[in-house]
């Protein structure tokens, strides 16, 4: 039975989520698997893969076939390179602890370049906010500047009308008072 390691797809449409299983190559693509692997999230970045490295190194000995994708994501645990190494221990090339030894600084030389990567992912994320809070104090300061001109001119238009409305009333008392001297006036003469 030719075996093969490969993506299971779940999620919905638009957000995929898959399995990493060992199946039967004739299986369908989303069908019967003989075991569940690990799991693989595109969706974050980093993506997020959890594997059972060990698991997939005994399918891999036992002659499973991963696909493309399958085998980028066992190379990028390290399962290939764990493969490659325990070959080399049953042809006694490097010993068990050797074998181990190699494996654990290339894990640790990995897990350093993902912390990198997701500290330059945070950073520019956060040089993104930072930018997009300086704009948006930038146009804030801008539209308190035009509040504060429209209330100076609304400001200046309100003591233009007061000036007005005082010069009205001036005028109101002028023409009064000379209204009242024109009939003290009119009756001067009508008394005399």
């Amino acid at each position: 039975m030719p075996v093969k390691i490969r993506l299971q797809r779940h999620g919905k449409k638009g957000k995929p989520f898959y399995w990493v299983v060992a199946a039967d190559s004739r299986a369908k693509r989303d069908g019967r698997f003989l075991e569940k692997l690990g799991t693989y999230n595109p969706n974050v970045n980093p993506a997020i893969i959890d594997l059972d490295v060990d698991g997939a190194v005994k399918w891999l000995q036992n002659g499973a076939q991963p696909t493309d994708t399958a085998r980028t994501i066992l190379s990028y645990k390290g399962a290939m390179l764990k493969n490659h190494l325990a070959g080399g221990v049953r042809k006694g090339a490097l010993t068990e602890e050797q074998a181990e030894e190699k494996f654990n600084a290339w894990l640790e030389e990995k897990t350093g370049k993902v912390s990198s990567k997701e500290e330059e992912l945070a950073k520019a994320k956060a040089d993104v906010i930072a930018k997009a809070l300086e704009a948006e104090k930038a146009v804030n300061e801008a539209r308190i500047a035009a509040a504060q001109k429209v209330e100076e001119e609304a400001t200046a238009a309100e003591e233009a009308v007061e000036a007005t409305e005082t010069v009205e009333e001036a005028t109101e008392e002028v023409e009064a008072a000379a209204e009242e001297a024109t009939e003290a006036r009119a009756e001067d003469k009508a008394a005399e």
